[in-house]
Formats: C-alpha cells, structure tokens, sequence
C-alpha cells in the first residue's frame, strides 16, 4: 500500500507531520490545500487522535464530504465517521441542539432560512405601521445580519451613536426597534435564523464558562478551511475552542480574501501570528494548476499589495503562453472578440467547450456575452446566477413591453400589475382573472371595461387603481406608435417608478438589479442605433420581436452538456478551467467603482486580490479584455484600461497589435496619491517588453485616441464615400466599403469590417470616417 505522507512534496509534508500547536498553513493557488488539511487530519488518526476529539470547520457541506471521503479512504469508513467535520453552521446548529435550553431555546429550535426571515421582518414592519417601501425588508434585514455577525445584540444597537447615525442617514431610524422585535419572535417562537447559529454560540460561550470548558477538552485539535474567509463572530468562536490547547491549524490564503461584503476580514489570517506567537508558518508555495506565464502574472500583480503574507508561488509546468491582452472599439466587440477566440482556439487546439470560462466583475456584463455566444451557436452556462434576461428585474421590465405591444398577454399583466406596488393584491388579481374567463376576454379588456361595468365586483377604492393601471399601460402603447424602443423603454423604467425602486434599495443584491436594468437599457440603446444605420425598424416591437428570438432557451434536459461557463469572478474561486477569460478590466468597473470616490487603499487591494483569483483559475492560458467604449445609460461613454493591467508584469503579456499610441489616461495617475506608484508613462512599443530592458517595467495599454477627438468625430461627407475605400467606424473599427447604393441622401453602402463582419449602412446615419 502506498503511503500517503509519499504522495506530498516538503512543504506539504511539514504542514502534516506538524502536529501540535498552532500551525499558519498559507495554501498559494493551487497549492492542494484541501490535500494537506485532509492528510493532516488523517496523520492525526494515525499517530493516535480520536476521531471524535478532531474539530475541522469548512465553507461548504461539499468540502467537508469531499474531505471525509479521502480521509476514510486512508483510515477507513468507521473510524472517519467520529470526525467532528463540517461548515460553521452545520457544527455549531448541532452544539447548539444540546445547549439550546442554557439559553432559553428548545433543543428542536427551528432553523429559518433567509426568506422566513424577511418574511418576519415584513410583518413587524406592517405591524410598526412603517412603509415598506421606505423600511425596505432587504435593507432591514442585511442591517440585523451584518450586526448579528459583528456581535451586536438589539440593545447595544439602539445604544451605539454612530449606527444610529448611519441608520437616520438612510431614512431608517426605527431599524433598532425592528431588530428588537425580531429577536424577541425569535424567541417566542423558538427560532434561530442562521447568523444566530453564530451569534448564540458566542453568547453560550460567553456566558456560560463551564460549557466552553466543555467542548475545549472534548476538541483536542482544531482545523479550519478558508480562515481568511471568516468574520468575526467565527474567529472569535474558534479563538474559544483554540484557548486551552492551541492545538489550532488554519489553511487559506491572505491573497484570496475577497468576501469583505459578507463580512469576511483578512486581519483574521494576516493576525494569527500575533494571536498565537508560538505558532509555526508552513507555505504551500507550488501551484500545480497554472503554466510558470500565468503563475508569474499572478505573483506580479498582488506583489502591489501592501497588507499581505509575503510567498512566492512559483510553477513547474510548461512555461506556456503569454497572456493575450484584447482591446475592443465597445462592449458589443468585446463579446465578439471573445466568441470569436473561443471558435477559433477550440478548432486548432482541440478543447472542448467546458474547457473555457468568462469571468467579469459584475453579472449585468453576461448579456453581452450571452449575446455573442448565442450568434456564434455556443453553448454555455450562468454559473451561481440566472441568465441575464431569466433575472426577476429584466423579467418584470420586458412584461411592460410585452403588454404595451399586446394588451391581451395575461402573463406579462399578472406579473407586472402590481409591480411597483400600487395596492392591487392578488385578491383583486383572481377575482380580475375569474372575470375575464366569465366572459371569455383577456384581463386587460376587464380592467379596461371596470369604468363602465364592473365585472369583478371591486369596491371604489380598488377600481380606481386599476383604472390608473390601465391608463398608463394606455399612454404607453399610444406613445410606442412613434418613438423608437430606447425612448419607450427608457420611458416606462422610469415612468412606472421600477427604476426607483430598484435605486432605493442599497443592498448588494439592489444595486445588481439596478445594473442588470441599465444594462439592458444599454443593449436597448444599442439596437436602437444599430436599427437605424442600417434602415432597418427599429420600435419597441422590432427589439422584442429581436430579444424573443434571442432568448429562446434550448430545450435540452442534459444539464452535462459541453457549454462554456460565464460566472463572475466571485463565483469562480476554487475552481479551475484551462482557458478563462477575464473580461471588462477598465477603470470603474474592475477595479469596481462601488464605493465611488471614496474608495479607500484596503477596498483597492479587496479588488486587486480578486483580480488575482480571476487569473489564477486558469490552466493553460489567460485572456484580458477591454472596451475603449461602453454603454452607460445609453451613453457610449469611453473607458479607461484598468490600473491591474498595468500591475501586470509586461514580460508576460501579449499586448494588441495595432496602435497609434500606447499610453493610461489620466485617471489612472490617481494611483500615485494612493499607493505611492508612479504613473506609467506613454511609449511608442508593442510587443511584450523583457523585465531586463532597463525603465520599461511599467506595464503597457493603449487608447488608440484621444477622447475629445473621437468624441467630436462627425464622419465624412457621405457623397465622398466610394467603393473600395477604406473606412473606419466609431462602434465597429475600421473595415472595406464593398458597395454604394442608392442616391444621396439615402445613400446606402455595404461594409465589411475585419471585427464584426459585414453590415449594411445608411451613410447619413453611420458617420463614416475614410482612412486615407
């Protein structure tokens, strides 16, 4: 039988035979942590531990079952079956069933999850007589979570000035009272929501010595997965257990904190050496994922953060391929780009589809992708999220298109009627609906048929509403018969108060919805414009009619199938894909630009430390993508290359060929004020830069114009425009005129540009500009 400790190089090997005392395994990307923390765990078995006095916390039931599995394999099923091992929640919901009573819970307490939650929270804010759509139950419900994990109990809330404070700031200045009143059903009810399992453990702990004397002896050894991960009600539980023995061993990686916003804090790794100073340090500094190239880039990238754990993880695989840096015109080219690479390398290099992932910073950047992959007869798949047009906000908006252009569709009137609220319950909605099958109409005809005949039998006050309803839907579709589909769809998000609801909501998810609806008023923009260049329709009608087709979901039951996977960046920690694309590294976006000017030097290197893991998931090459121009609001605003480009060691990029310059723009010199980082200066060279050539190891980023000239450009004189000329275009580059049709004004040419193909254009229109 092979022995297991043979299976380990040395650094591996020490963090597995060190058992006693505490031990700092920092685990670089790659590294096989999971098999150090399972061996670890197995050699404890070996060298005598009982099972059952072996506490190891993880992130996920699926780490800890992968774990048990290998460690029964090498100490055997029934020996591995005492092992203490599971998430947070998991171990401390089972200490908790034997201690509950001690707090005044029952052993069979109920665990709600977070739609019980708000669904409470609802009702108290009903019963407090406050507007929910002021007290909103997400918000509400995110402040109670982020102080339950930062173990603040109600009391102490209302009492602490500076959350009062923030709290009036917000318009919310009876949360404290909420709070109280939750944690009081609570415990009426004999509930727990799962930031209690943490919250109570702590406050059993605390209280109740004999009982954390207890578990202390009863844990011998202590292990936690992912320790840069975890919050501080986690820490200072497993500071706890830890206090007698200090038998403690801690796995992550100070490189990989990137959960700040669910209250994760990387001071609980980058101090452990401070809490435990007997403890040994133990560097898994081998990536056995990534070419030396990739490895390389990583390291050069995260090097310019300050608070961090010094390693250098190193490769010794293949050296592999340069980084391919990719510039695209607009976000629409950037999905194009990508589709295209996709195709391309699949067919010369034999992957399959899986073997590829987009990564991007927020989940509005899938549609564009989406969209690509769509027209390229891609398959693929949205990793941890819907697709873009399956997500309730999209839903919600195209429902008003669809019942602006067809009064009769009940399904998009069900979804939409009360939505925003507007105080038609589901009550008025089925006697509306028992109505319209009476008669045998659509429910619409019956709302619009209530000022004369009241069908449903709604008192004064209901059918008031509904008229109101209906008079608006009215208004819309008598405006959709002249204006184009962004002025109609831009006029009911706002109109219809969708678009302030979604802005009113401040929450992680608020703010994704409220992007996800920009961005789809982006693509509306989009088809607008391209609509009209080439004289093709370009109403409301034309875009649902275009987006129908668009979205139509393929039928196929395998979920197996080969697709490439689109995630965001956050998403994709842990896992590993041969080739990844990391899209929209511009300024504002990733880094993001959340905290607007106020973005402190810890959220940048929040930021940084993601970029580094959105690298280091690929296997064999990585790809980085930007646009000089994106959407915003139905502006095509210009962007600036992201500063972690510039982070980028040079030697291990392959930058665009073509440009005129190769320079960052000005916001990108802000770095110097707040990492002391000089800003990079403009340099005439295209290709990758050897770290030898002395003053060259800045990175490289083109912008192939100066933003007022492109801003300003009008396009040629339409009749100067001839076959066989070379043109370039402000959304599609620069292609060949093949044809010219027509006569002036209505002139009409055929493009083809070496970007997105061919495309028919009216010139009066299009803004052509001839390459001369």
């Amino acid at each position: 039988m092979v022995n297991y400790l043979d299976e380990l190089n040395g650094s591996q090997r020490k963090a597995v035979e060190t058992i006693d005392g505490p031990s700092l395994v920092i685990a670089g990307a790659g590294s096989g942590k999971t098999r150090v923390l399972t061996y670890r765990i197995a050699h404890l078995i070996k060298k005598g531990a009982k099972p059952g006095s072996i506490l190891a916390l993880t992130f996920t039931n699926k780490a800890a079952k992968e774990m048990k599995e290998r460690i029964a394999k090498i100490v055997g099923a029934n020996v591995a079956r005492y092992l203490w091992m599971g998430t947070f929640h998991s171990i401390f919901a089972r200490i908790l069933r034997t201690e509950a009573e001690i707090i005044g819970f029952p052993s069979n307490f109920t665990i709600y999850d977070s739609a019980d939650s708000k669904s409470l929270i609802k009702t108290i804010i009903k019963d407090f007589q406050l507007d929910d759509k002021t007290y909103k139950p997400n918000v509400v419900s995110g402040r109670i979570s982020s102080a339950k994990n930062s173990l603040i109990l109600p009391v102490a809330y209302q009492n602490n000035a500076q959350v009062r404070e923030y709290d009036m700031s917000i318009r919310m200045p009876r949360i404290g009272e909420i709070y109280k009143e939750y944690d009081k059903r609570c415990l009426l009810a004999g509930a727990m929501d799962f930031d209690d399992l943490l919250l109570r453990t702590n406050i059993l702990f605390r209280d109740h010595k004999e009982v954390l004397q207890k578990y202390q002896q009863r844990f011998d050894y202590l292990l936690v997965d992912e320790y840069q991960d975890t919050n501080f009600a986690q820490y200072l539980i497993i500071k706890n257990l830890a206090a007698s023995h200090h038998n403690i061993c801690v796995v992550g990686d100070d490189a990989q904190s990137i959960y700040s916003f669910r209250g994760a804090r990387i001071e609980n790794i980058l101090n452990f050496q401070k809490d435990y100073p007997k403890h040994q340090i133990f560097k898994l500094e081998q990536n056995y994922r990534s070419t030396q190239t990739i490895v390389n880039a990583a390291n050069s990238v995260i090097a310019k953060n300050k608070r961090q754990i010094p390693k250098r993880v190193f490769s010794e695989r293949d050296q592999g391929n340069l980084i391919k840096v990719m510039e695209a015109i607009t976000d629409n080219e950037e999905g194009y780009l990508v589709a295209n690479e996709i195709t391309e390398t699949r067919m010369r290099k034999h992957y399959m589809f899986e073997d590829y992932a987009i990564l991007y910073r927020t989940n509005a950047q899938s549609r564009i992708f989406e969209e690509a992959l769509r027209k390229r007869n891609i398959p693929y798949k949205i990793y941890g999220g819907l697709s873009f047009y399956q997500r309730k906000e999209i839903k919600d908006l195209l429902s008003y298109f669809r019942l602006i252009i067809n009064p009769k569709d009940n399904e998009a009137l069900k979804r939409i009627i009360n939505y925003p609220a507007r105080g038609i319950g589901a009550t008025t909605l089925t006697k509306l609906e028992q109505a319209a099958l009476a008669v045998g109409t659509s429910v619409f005809d019956i709302v619009l048929q209530s000022g004369t005949e009241n069908h449903a039998g709604l008192n004064k006050g209901t059918l008031t509403k509904i008229q109101q309803f209906a008079a608006t839907i009215n208004q819309f579709a008598e405006k959709n018969q002249f204006a184009d589909a962004y002025e109609m769809a831009t006029e009911v998000a706002t109109q219809t108060g969708l678009m302030k609801d979604l802005y009113n909501d401040k929450t992680p998810e608020g703010l994704s919805r409220f992007e996800n609806i920009q961005e789809l008023l982006n693509g509306i923009q989009e088809f607008t414009i391209n609509a009209r260049e080439e004289g093709l329709p370009n109403s409301l009608g034309n875009y649902m009619e275009d987006v129908a087709l668009l979205t139509d979901q393929d039928s196929e039951k395998d979920e197996d199938r080969d697709k490439v996977t689109l995630m965001t960046v956050h998403s994709a920690k842990g896992l590993e894909f041969k080739n990844v694309f990391i899209v929209g590294l511009e300024e504002n976006l990733f880094p993001s630009n959340n905290f607007g000017n106020n973005m402190s030097p810890e959220a940048y290197e929040e930021e940084r430390r993601l970029f580094y893991v959105a690298i280091t998931r690929a296997e064999e090459n990585a790809y980085i993508s930007y646009a000089r121009q994106r959407y915003r609001w139905g502006k095509l605003d210009f962007c600036n290359p992201s500063r972690f480009i510039e982070d980028l060691d040079n030697q291990y990029l392959d930058l665009p060929e073509e440009s005129n310059e190769i320079r960052f723009d000005e916001p990108l010199n802000r770095t110097q004020s707040k990492f002391g980082a000089q800003p990079n200066a403009g340099i005439q060279n295209r290709r990758p830069i050897r770290s030898d050539q002395p003053g060259l190891n800045q990175k490289l980023v083109k912008l192939r114009e100066a933003k007022k000239e492109a801003n300003t450009a009008d396009g040629d004189d339409p009749r100067d425009i001839q076959a066989g000329m070379n043109v370039e275009h402000q959304r599609f580059g620069k292609g060949k005129v093949l044809q010219i049709e027509g006569s002036f004004p209505n002139l009409k040419a055929t493009v083809f540009f070496k970007n997105t193909g061919q495309k028919q254009l009216l010139l009066k229109f299009a803004k052509l500009k001839i390459v001369r």
